[in-house]
């Protein structure tokens, strides 16, 4: 039956179990119909039975009971009903023929003796000739001859009460078997509207598999669970198509990108290859644009290739101390801009992150600053920490357009007085990225005395190390092995 339901379509259960459902009602109702009115039916014959022997009781004198007042009670007792007096050792008086010619006599069970006996009352059941009979015995106060308690017995034929069971048998079955084969019609019925929704979502679901068409939408018009199901299903549409969007305009930009630079390394390995007299001088020149090409070419790549490194499954974060990292990336800044001096404050404390990616981020930020600072500029790099880490880059150079604000972090975005300049553009939206998939945000800021100000704010956690400073202390004994890095060949990107 489970392997059954299993392999059963969805319409198919809900079919069933709404038929269930309804047929167990109907099945309930008819049970409670029927005993309802075969208990009523008895309760009547039992008011009588009990008026029966009231009227008995009416016509005893003196504790006698003879003949003639048996033939004065049976006149008075309803039509069709028996009389008979019964003692305790199971006797009948009078006996037949003495009482009434023809008296249907009814055989006396031990209930009936007890009743005698103990003068209570009591309803039973009995057949004789094939016709069944409702008796009451009820105790009296009349003796025997021999001074044996006596109880007055009186019997209705329940034979209409059996013959309307079988009716009423016939006629709930009936009609239980309609609630069964109309509750199937309404689960169906049921089923069909319920999985409608549900066969939208299907048939939607196979067109983008089948196609690979993202606009494809259903109507979640619905605030019930399918509704929400369908609002899911569009959200999810939406980000695909989002995605497949972001990516498609990644791989337009990068061909736009890297289209200048493999025209120009391309024209100056022609001029070299063709040209065998070249002069010295023009010679060197030809190389060093080459060279300086190539390198703008790996910071494009390596900055394409972190990008699409940042789409993919990440590991879980680990908790790192971030004050580290930090001043591992300030290290690798310090390596690349000789001509710049950095001045660090960091606070000592950690962070859940994925140490690659973070450090990566932390180092475009910095060689962002270093290249907007002018030689002998000083680049101040301050770790603070709240309820959140603050990490505040800033540089002495000529400040961020109040224009370009809003586009900074876009993928390819320079400014134009970048343009001149080596850098990809991707710099800084790899910042924005990987800060955003750590929980936190980078902010620029405008300082009122020139340069800019790049804010990083990150989540903190209750660090494990038992020998950490309050807030607010600096950090004197970092060591840089203890917080793993990228390659040092990659290069960063910057985007200013």
């Amino acid at each position: 039956m489970r392997s059954w339901l299993r392999r059963a379509t969805f319409r198919s259960r809900v079919t069933m179990l709404v038929a269930a459902a309804v047929g167990l009602s109907v099945a309930f109702a008819v049970l409670v119909s029927y005993f309802v009115v075969s208990r009523e039916l008895y309760n009547q014959v039992d008011r009588q039975l009990s008026s029966d022997v009231t009227v008995a009781t009416t016509f005893s004198r003196g504790g006698r009971f003879d003949a003639g007042q048996a033939q004065a009670v049976v006149s008075h007792i309803n039509r069709g009903d028996i009389l008979q007096i019964v003692s305790s050792a199971g006797l009948i008086y009078p006996t037949p023929g003495t009482v009434l010619p023809n008296t249907t006599v009814l055989p006396v069970s031990n209930a009936d003796r007890q009743a005698a006996a103990n003068g209570n009352a009591v309803y039973g059941t009995t057949a004789v000739n094939g016709v069944t009979y409702r008796t009451y015995t009820a105790g009296s106060t009349l003796l025997a001859p021999d001074g044996t308690p006596l109880a007055i017995q009186v019997a209705h034929p329940v034979t209409d009460i059996l013959h309307t069971q079988r009716d009423l048998r016939l006629v709930l079955l009936l009609v239980g078997l309609t609630g069964v084969a109309v509750a199937i019609g309404l689960g169906y019925a049921v089923a069909r509207v319920t999985i409608r929704p549900v066969e939208r979502l299907t048939g939607a679901a196979e067109h983008v598999a089948a196609t690979q068409d993202l606009d494809a939408t259903i109507n979640d018009a619905g605030k019930d669970e399918l509704g929400r199901l369908a609002q899911a299903f569009n959200a999810m549409l939406a980000a695909l198509r989002g995605s497949r969007s972001q990516q498609a305009q990644l791989v337009s930009d990068a061909g736009h990108e890297l289209r200048t630079p493999l025209t120009s390394l391309r024209t100056n390995i022609e001029v070299l290859l063709r040209t065998r007299d070249l002069p010295e001088a023009d010679r060197s020149e030809l190389l060093g644009d080459v060279r300086a090409q190539l390198e703008e070419l790996t910071n494009l790549i390596g900055d394409i290739v972190e990008l699409a490194r940042q789409e993919e499954t990440q590991p879980e974060p680990t908790e790192i101390r971030l004050d580290a990292l930090v001043e591992h990336a300030v290290e690798r800044a310090r390596r690349r801009a000789l001509s710049v001096t950095f001045d660090v404050t960091l606070d000592r404390g950690s962070v859940r992150a994925q140490p690659a990616l973070l450090e990566r981020a932390v180092l475009n930020v910095l060689d962002n600053a270093a290249k907007w600072s002018p030689p002998g500029g000083r680049v101040q790099v301050s770790l603070q920490r709240s309820d959140h880490w603050t990490l505040d880059v800033r540089d002495n150079g000529p400040g961020i357009a109040p224009s370009d604000l809003s586009r900074i972090f876009d993928r390819f975005y320079r400014a134009e007085t970048a343009r001149s300049l080596p850098g990809s553009g991707l710099g800084l939206a790899i910042v924005a990225q990987v800060v955003a998939s750590h929980g936190g945000a980078v902010t620029p800021i405008l300082p009122r005395d020139g340069g800019t100000l790049m804010r990083v704010e990150l989540p903190i956690v209750q660090e494990s190390e038992a020998d950490q400073e309050q807030p607010g202390g600096h950090l004197r004994d970092t060591r840089v092995g203890d917080v793993p890095s990228l390659d040092e060949t990659v290069p960063s990107a910057s985007t200013r």
